[in-house]
């Protein structure tokens, strides 16, 4: 049984390990798939159809400038989630109070010690991985090695975690990746219809076998519609102020001290300022202001213990 165990633990450290190595494979692959996506779309259909002119060009014209802005907010949002650090807890953190339990008295050095001692103490949690304190809503993440800040999950598909510092450009890049995706399987549909049909096909059968691959492989409207459902979780649980890890361990109840209002819960993650909510990045007053934005402070409601 020992053995057992012991294989099973080397097997999860070998699957780490190769997620750590996908990194650039996993980049390189969304680029891959951009770049037949514009080849199929800009190149190949409504950049042609400019030169048409009438109705065609000013159809062709929306559809670009729609198609464009909606890829140079993906594309940032996509790397900003990438680059972005999600939060690590600084080197020799310690919390000022109790902050599962909302007391006012600061942890002393007896106590920190007996914490390291007896990492199942309830009063402050203690990662044994990293041999360190863990904030609230912080935890390790085996395939980075070290603890994240109001981690949510891993995401290969970004070779990063998704934390406190970028979970909101993550959010966004899941919804102009489904707005783009949606106007793409649209454009493309009169397109996908003709290669069926018995009429004339146009163009090369290079240059349909593409924009099929395109349509069919990636911007289909299933996987439009997948990217949705994503999208629609994970508001719900910004709605609820939570996180995928703390959904799962079932952390949310209706008594869910983090939980202070949709309202309140939204602007821990996209921020009080409207100019920013739907790009990649903060303003500094709203850094200066909402300290739920760093990572380390969760405010939580004032009469939880009372309930």
């Amino acid at each position: 049984m020992h053995r057992s165990g012991a294989a099973m633990a080397w097997n999860v450290f070998k699957f780490c390990t190769a997620l750590r190595g996908l990194g650039s494979i996993m980049i390189l692959l969304v680029l891959g798939v951009v770049g037949v996506t514009y080849y199929a779309v800009v190149l190949t259909n409504y950049g042609p159809a400019l030169l048409l002119g009438g109705l065609d060009s000013l159809t062709s014209l929306a559809v670009l400038i729609f198609f464009h802005c909606l890829l140079v907010m993906l594309l940032w949002s996509y790397f900003a989630v990438v680059f972005t650090d999600p939060g690590i807890v600084p080197p020799n953190w310690s919390p000022a109070v109790d902050e599962e339990r909302g007391e006012a008295d600061p942890l002393n050095e007896l106590e920190l010690s007996n914490l390291q001692s007896d990492p199942s103490n309830q009063r402050i949690r203690y990662c044994r991985k990293c041999n360190q304190l863990k904030p609230a809503r912080c935890h390790h993440c085996s395939v980075c090695g070290r603890c994240v800040l109001k981690m949510d999950h891993h995401c290969v598909w970004v070779v990063n975690c998704v934390g406190a510092l970028n979970y909101k450009y993550f959010l966004l890049f899941l919804f102009y990746t489904f707005l783009e995706t949606t106007l793409v399987t649209i454009s493309l549909l009169p397109h996908f219809k003709t290669f069926f049909s018995d009429g004339e096909i146009p163009g090369t059968p290079g240059t349909l076998a593409t924009t099929l691959l395109a349509f069919a492989a990636v911007l289909n409207l299933a996987f439009s519609l997948s990217v949705l459902g994503f999208l629609v979780m994970h508001i719900s649980l910004v709605a609820a102020n939570t996180t995928t890890i703390e959904a799962y361990e079932k952390k949310t109840t209706p008594k869910w001290r983090y939980d202070l209002g949709q309202r309140k819960n939204f602007e821990q993650v996209f921020g009080m300022d409207k100019r920013y909510w739907f790009i990649p990045a903060y303003s500094e007053e709203d850094i200066r202001r909402i300290p739920a934005l760093q990572g380390l402070e969760y405010p939580s409601k004032p009469d939880f213990d009372s309930q």
